[in-house]
């Protein structure tokens, strides 16, 4: 067994439901955007591990990280003061969304996708940035209800 340091002890630390798996601890895990995300990043992952392996420290990495950066702004940005702030996140992540697309079609062009994973890759770029642009607009100032 390997070693695991003991949780702080803190009265609001809170775990989550042994009894449900995956239940959601923060804000950002109850976002249908970030588990988007997610699942955005476990494909590319799948997609690029198909490169070539000289591409491991080229497209390959870029993508991921741009990838991997979706969520993580995602996450970051929900636990900021502010619905203001929290949009700046949102557009970044927004902008790394953009970011994995333009390497996609590189990738296509470089013969590393197929035309039958490029489409599937874009159409989840798609439907995460729809995601992304109604949870920034739901979030401007004289837009909640």
């Amino acid at each position: 067994p390997s070693f695991q340091p003991p949780l702080p002890s803190c009265s609001r630390l809170q775990t989550p439901d042994p009894r449900l798996p995956d239940s959601p601890m923060f804000r950002f895990e109850k976002l249908d955007v970030w588990q988007k995300s997610i699942a955005f990043s476990k494909a590319v992952y799948e997609l690029t591990a198909r490169f070539p392996g000289d591409e491991r420290f080229g497209l390959t990495s870029q993508m991921r990280r741009a990838s991997v950066s979706i969520s993580s702004n995602i996450a970051e940005g929900s636990g900021r003061k502010g619905d203001t702030e929290f949009i700046r996140f949102l557009d970044i992540a927004y902008g790394s969304v953009l970011e994995v697309v333009s390497q996609l079609h590189l990738s296509r062009s470089l013969g590393f996708l197929t035309e039958v994973n490029f489409p599937s890759a874009y159409a989840l770029a798609e439907e995460l940035t729809r995601m992304l642009s109604g949870l920034r607009s739901s979030l401007e100032p004289g837009r909640r209800g």
